[in-house]
């Protein structure tokens, strides 16, 4: 079967970690994540949902990203768990295909409503008296909209130029997952265009976005630096602390796995690990730190569950 020429094989073969010594408990440790990622999210999302003052342009990017987070955990950490747990490491070629299109569209999202959010947070410091005319609804949608066209545009070019490969060396996939990188490598036919493509979606994903959301802080910074008041600062300030935390979960372990791999030889098993964590952490972080640090959050879950308790007591006197 590896030895044949395939224009189009039937399935490709998964083959995760190497030798890794009590593999078993990293994939029950990754069922936790995602069980924790599913609560911390819906979590989240019903809690936008059903408060009234959070239907505002900002939850909607909130709301945006719990959700990328969501789907994004869905797309990868059950078929990871069902791969290797069950050991079902053969995969069809159209559904590799489609794993490798779910998995990075939900993380080029996820990269772009971030910097959707330093958007948001660069009007409301700088601009702070014209925030709500410019921040809309409407602008958020269009905004979103156009984020989640773009990516699924990009990715469906991207994971379409495999399909013009032949694949007549092996059929074994270095990687947890149908990877972009070690799926195109594997032909033996010209992959030049795909690694083009690869680089383009890397420095979309991972550059831009870097550089977008450090320029809007740099101005962030000259605002601060205006405003005369130390503690108007330190509250304007703290209403970008989650953002950033944010924005650092998410991004440092991608630059710190790509610039590693371009500048040293990583052993596969670490790479595997850093990039399962890279794809699942921070959609279980997310939601916490949300919670955790926007005081407009927990003011409405603390409302929320005050309102369920009077309806249950009134409920128990009838």
């Amino acid at each position: 079967m590896l030895n044949d020429t395939f224009v189009r094989p039937a399935m490709f073969y998964l083959y995760g970690f190497s030798d890794l010594p009590h593999a078993t408990y990293f994939y029950v440790f990754l069922c936790f994540v995602y069980i924790m990622t599913v609560v911390g999210n819906g979590f989240l999302m019903s809690v936008i949902y059903l408060v009234k003052t959070l239907h505002s342009a900002k939850y909607m990017i909130v709301f945006s990203l719990a959700l990328t987070d969501l789907c994004g955990s869905t797309a990868l950490i059950p078929k990871v768990l069902d791969t290797f747990l069950f050991d079902r490491r053969y995969i069809v070629y159209e559904a590799c295909l489609s794993y490798m299109f779910f998995v990075w569209i939900f993380a080029f999202v996820q990269s772009w409503t971030l910097v959707t959010m330093s958007f948001d947070r660069f009007v409301a410091i700088c601009f702070p008296l014209r925030y709500h005319s410019i921040v809309t609804k409407s602008v958020v949608a269009v905004i979103l909209f156009f984020v989640w066209f773009c990516s699924s545009a990009l990715l469906m070019i991207a994971v379409g130029l495999i399909n013009r490969l032949s694949f007549c060396r092996s059929l074994v996939v270095q990687s947890f997952f149908c990877d972009h990188g070690p799926v195109y490598r594997l032909a033996c036919n010209d992959t030049s265009v795909n690694y083009i493509i690869a680089i383009f979606v890397l420095v979309v994903i991972m550059c831009i976005p870097v550089v977008l959301i450090a320029l809007t802080y740099i101005c962030v910074a000259v605002a601060l630096s205006r405003i005369t008041s130390g503690a108007e600062r330190v509250k304007a300030l703290k209403t970008c602390t989650s953002h950033i935390i944010l924005v650092t979960i998410f991004f440092l372990p991608l630059l710190v796995t790509n610039i590693a791999a371009l500048a040293t030889y990583i052993h596969p098993n670490i790479r595997i690990i850093n990039s399962t964590f890279t794809h699942t952490v921070p959609a279980l972080l997310n939601p916490i730190i949300y919670s955790l640090k926007t005081e407009e959050v927990m003011t409405s879950v603390r409302r929320l569950f005050k309102n369920k308790r009077l309806t249950i007591k009134r409920l128990s006197r009838r």
